[in-house]
């Protein structure tokens, strides 16, 4: 490409008025509303907790782009739209990420591409390879953020299961053919508790797709703040009935909902004296066609006669408590239409969380080592866990209390931004003409409240 030194464009003339423009303005960055991020992440301490999820056997001499400061450009840059790491060839310019990388220098370039790189393909030589993380150490993290975020027990957490199809292009390990999605693909796991993330694994999509679903995300007894906490799960039918665990209804049978209700109940006989079970039943509802099953506490299969065309129902009976987990409430609190619209319906919310990791470019795995394609999906998931606490922190009962994250992305993080650097400060000039300056300005007074 021949290099131009033209410094003025002329474009055509506004009525009398010639349109000329230039690249004169100076240091601007496209997204000066991230700077809000930085300080959502100062109230949760993610990064800084990150950071020790993470193993650098570098020659501390010889560090020019520390850790922490690639984790935060990586995260920050896929909040803001970025999620290539050949997007960092330019970004690795900008004033504005360096300050969200916490670069001490902000005239000091970030990591390019090939640095970047090198922190997410684990696995390799020793010689080439010097940083790894620990997938069980970020686990607990997106757990310990969520009950961080509780000072108080809820009196209930409903873990939201479900998985989803990530299609492979090229030639990635575990790659193997899903006959529903109708492609190749990885089919992870997410488990969230209303709009927080508690946990991701990626798995290969040639298992069951509630594989793995049994002790992810689960707290531990001994750390929780409220491990007495009613647990109940919402999970769809291909879930199918996992067991030893609390579930809220778990739909299965046919992938249709049921159009009526309490048409038909069964109850599951008592198991006193069952194998030392404790005095108690367990309530189930269903109608004919598909069924609609609420579950306390699957230990105990029992046969339910007298199921739509004869059929034989296999549902979980009650047998006590479980180690984390008080029972559910009674059947006779939950009326059928209640118990389908109020709580198993909601279910349908988690397709949103699901639609927000694809915004952040979950779907963007194509390294290949598994190991490194999980982390990439983990700095997806770390991406969304920010921008929903500063959604639930400072948004809350405002316009944007229930905005997507690409409507955040584009309505409060992308705001043209003049970075002037001197001495004593940094100061951040924005828009004049940005429309939603007195919500910018509430987000603000909130985070630094």
């Amino acid at each position: 490409m021949t290099e131009c030194s033209q410094e003025t464009f002329a474009f055509t003339a506004h009525f009398s008025r010639r349109v000329e423009a230039g690249f004169t303005a100076g240091r601007i960055s496209s997204d000066g509303g991230a700077i809000l991020l930085r300080e959502a992440d100062r109230k949760i301490g993610l990064l800084r907790r990150l950071e020790g999820c993470f193993v650098d056997r570098r020659h501390p001499k010889r560090i020019v782009h520390r850790v922490r400061e690639m984790l935060a450009q990586r995260i920050f840059g896929i909040a803001m739209g970025y999620e290539d790491l050949n997007d960092h060839e330019q970004l690795r310019t900008d004033p504005l990420v360096a300050l969200l990388s916490g670069k001490s220098d902000l005239e000091e370039d970030l990591a390019g591409k090939s640095t970047l790189n090198r922190l997410e393909l684990v696995g390799r030589s020793e010689r080439y390879h010097k940083i790894d993380y620990s997938a069980e150490a970020i686990d607990r993290l997106l757990v310990d953020l969520y009950l961080q975020s509780h000072p108080q027990p809820p009196e209930e957490v409903v873990l939201d299961l479900d998985a989803t199809d990530i299609p492979l292009y090229g030639h990635q390990p575990e790659r193997f053919f899903h006959g529903y999605y109708d492609s190749y693909c990885y089919l992870p796991l997410y488990i969230f508790a209303g709009d927080q993330l508690l946990g991701v694994r990626l798995r290969p999509s040639n298992q069951d797709a509630s594989a793995g679903s049994l002790y992810g995300g689960e707290p531990d007894r001994g750390t929780t703040p409220y491990p007495l906490a009613r647990s109940p799960d919402r999970a769809p039918g291909r879930f199918g009935l996992l067991p030893g665990r609390d579930h809220g209804l778990v739909r299965s049978q046919s992938s249709r909902l049921p159009l009526r209700l309490g048409a038909q109940r069964a109850l599951v006989p008592d198991h006193s004296g069952v194998d030392g079970a404790s005095p108690s039943s367990a309530r189930v509802e269903w109608q004919a066609g598909p069924l609609l099953y609420r579950v306390c506490l699957p230990h105990l299969e029992q046969l339910v006669e007298g199921a739509p065309g004869g059929r034989q129902s296999r549902v979980p009976g009650k047998r006590g408590e479980s180690a984390l987990c008080r029972d559910l409430s009674p059947t006779e609190e939950w009326p059928a239409q209640n118990l389908y619209e109020k709580l198993y319906c909601a279910r349908g919310d988690m397709e949103n969380r699901i639609k927000e990791q694809l915004h952040l470019f979950a779907d963007r795995l194509s390294t290949a080592q598994m190991a490194s394609n999980q982390l990439r999906l983990y700095f997806s998931a770390l991406a969304y866990t920010l921008v929903e606490a500063l959604r639930r922190l400072a948004l809350r009962g405002t316009d944007w209390a229930e905005a997507q994250v690409d409507t955040l992305r584009i309505k409060l993080f992308k705001i043209g931004t003049l970075v002037r650097v001197s001495v004593r400060r940094v100061f951040l000039s924005m828009s004049s003409a940005y429309p939603w300056k007195s919500l910018f300005t509430h987000v603000f007074r909130v985070l630094r409240c």
